[in-house]
C-alpha cells in the first residue's frame, strides 16, 4: 500500500513525505518505543500517539519509513526536520490508534505479529 493511499484511508495529512516507492504491507501500533524495537519493521507503518523525537529515533533504528501520529498530536518542527533528514514520512490524523489500526487492517495491511 502506498503512502498516499494510507493517508487517504486514515483521513490524514502528510507532514513530511519521503519520495520513494515503498509498498507497505504491515502495521504496528504502539506508544511504547521499547516494544517497537523488538520486531523487524521493514515495509511497516508505525501507528502511535507518541509525538516526540524519540519516535523518530526509534524509526531510524528499526528501518521504519512511515509514521502515523494519532489523536491530532502536535508534531514539532524538530521532528519534521529529523524525519526529513532520516527519510521518514509522517502522517498526522485526528483518528485514534484503535481506529487507524482497524481501518488499515480492513484495507489489507497485516499485523507485525
Amino acid at each position: 500500500m502506498k503512502l498516499q493511499t494510507i493517508c487517504d484511508i486514515v483521513n490524514g495529512n502528510i507532514l513530511n513525505e519521503f519520495q520513494d516507492s515503498s509498498d507497505y504491507t504491515k502495521a504496528f501500533a504502539s506508544d511504547l518505543m521499547s516494544d517497537v524495537l523488538r520486531f523487524s519493521m521493514e515495509n511497516t507503518v508505525l501507528i502511535t500517539g507518541l509525538s516526540t523525537i524519540q519516535t523518530i529515533r526509534t524509526a531510524e533504528i528499526t528501518n521504519l519509513s512511515c509514521l502515523i501520529i494519532a489523536r491530532d498530536k502536535k508534531v514539532s518542527c524538530d521532528m519534521i526536520n529529523l524525519a526529513a533528514h532520516s527519510r521518514i514520512s509522517i502522517i498526522s490524523t485526528q483518528a485514534s490508534v484503535f481506529e487507524i489500526s482497524g481501518l488499515l487492517y480492513e484495507k489489507g495491511l497485516k499485523p507485525v505479529y
